[in-house]
C-alpha cells in the first residue's frame, strides 16, 4: 500500500484565499494525496481573557483579531472545496472542538483528522468517530494511557483510523524524533502508523518512510519567512517536490523482503563467475 501524503496547509494560509489555492497547486504539483486545513471556533477554543489580550498581527493589535484573521468563513470553504474538486485533490480539516468539528460535516470530506491538541478532548473524539471516515490520530503530547482511550473511542464506534507519529515541537530536532516509536505503536496498537514531521529538512521524514507507516503529513509553505508560527517548521514547494519523489523511490527500493537472483543479475554472475564454472539453474 502506498504512503498516503498530506499536505498540511493548516493556518499557513494567513486568511488568505489566493495564498490556500497557490499551496493547494503546490501540492497537486508535487503529487501530494491530500490537504488538510485546521478549524476552530475561537470562543470555544480560547478564553475570554487570552482573546481580549495584546497581540501584534497583520489583523490588529489583540489575540482576537489575530485568530480570527486566520479563519475561513463558510462562503471560504465552499471556495476551497470546489477548488479542490477542480484540482483532483481530497482536502480536509483537523477541528479543534466540537461546533468546528459539526461546521466541517456539511462539507462531506472524505477523512477526519484528530490534532495531538485535541486527543485527550473525549467528547471531540467520539463526535469525530461517530461519522465513520477514515481518521488520522496524531499522537503529539500524549501518554500510552491518552493514546489507548482515543483508540477505543473508534473502536467502539467502529470507525477506521490510523495513529500518526508525532513530537509536538515547532521546528522539531532532529534528535528528539524517536522514529523507533513507529514501530512501538504498531506493536502496542495494532494498528496502521503515519508520521506527522515538524522538523527542518526532509531526512527525518525519508527515514520515516522506510520505516513501515502508511501516512506521512509534513506542514507546507510558499516561504519559510512568512507570517506565522509554523511557517519555520514547514517545507517549501521544491523540497516538497523533493519530498513526495524520494519517498516515492523509497516505497519502490523497499522491496518485498525476498532473496532472489534477477534476470538482470544472471549474466553478470556467469562473467564474474566463468572460472568457476557457475550455472544460473543449479
Amino acid at each position: 500500500m502506498s504512503i498516503f501524503i498530506i499536505a498540511e496547509i493548516g493556518i499557513n494560509h494567513n486568511g488568505d484565499m489566493s495564498i490556500s489555492k497557490e499551496l493547494i497547486d503546490v501540492a497537486v504539483d508535487a503529487g501530494c494525496n491530500a490537504v488538510k486545513f485546521q478549524k476552530r471556533d475561537i470562543d470555544k477554543v480560547y478564553t475570554q481573557e487570552l482573546l481580549d489580550s495584546p497581540r501584534e498581527s497583520p489583523w490588529g493589535t489583540t489575540q482576537r483579531e489575530q485568530k480570527a484573521g486566520l479563519e475561513f468563513s463558510k462562503e471560504e470553504y465552499e471556495e476551497i472545496n470546489d477548488y479542490c474538486k477542480a484540482k483532483g485533490i481530497e482536502w480536509f480539516a483537523s477541528a479543534w472542538d466540537t461546533n468546528s468539528q459539526e461546521f466541517l460535516r456539511q462539507f462531506d470530506c472524505k477523512y477526519n483528522k484528530v490534532a495531538s491538541a485535541m486527543v485527550v478532548d473525549g467528547e471531540l473524539l467520539e463526535a469525530i468517530a461517530s461519522e465513520k471516515k477514515h481518521t488520522f490520530i496524531s499522537t503529539g503530547m500524549t501518554t500510552f494511557e491518552d493514546i489507548q482511550k482515543a483508540v477505543d473511542v473508534f473502536i467502539k464506534a467502529d470507525c477506521s483510523f490510523e495513529l500518526m507519529h508525532t513530537v509536538s515541537t515547532y521546528p522539531m530536532k532532529d534528535e528528539d524524533a524517536n522514529l523507533n516509536m513507529i514501530q512501538t505503536l504498531i506493536e502496542k496498537f495494532g494498528c496502521d502508523v503515519g508520521y506527522s514531521g515538524h522538523e527542518v529538512g526532509l531526512a527525518v521524514s525519508y527515514a520515516a518512510s522506510a520505516l513501515g507507516i502508511t501516512s506521512l503529513e509534513r506542514h507546507i509553505t510558499l516561504d519559510r519567512s512568512m507570517y506565522g508560527s509554523d511557517q519555520s517548521a514547514s517545507v517549501e514547494p521544491r523540497g516538497l517536490n523533493q519530498l513526495v519523489d524520494g519517498v516515492r523511490k523509497i516505497e519502490s527500493a523497499m522491496g518485498d523482503g525476498e532473496k532472489r537472483i534477477l534476470d538482470a543479475e544472471v549474466p553478470i554472475a556467469r562473467k564474474l563467475r566463468e572460472h568457476l564454472n557457475w550455472d544460473a539453474h543449479a
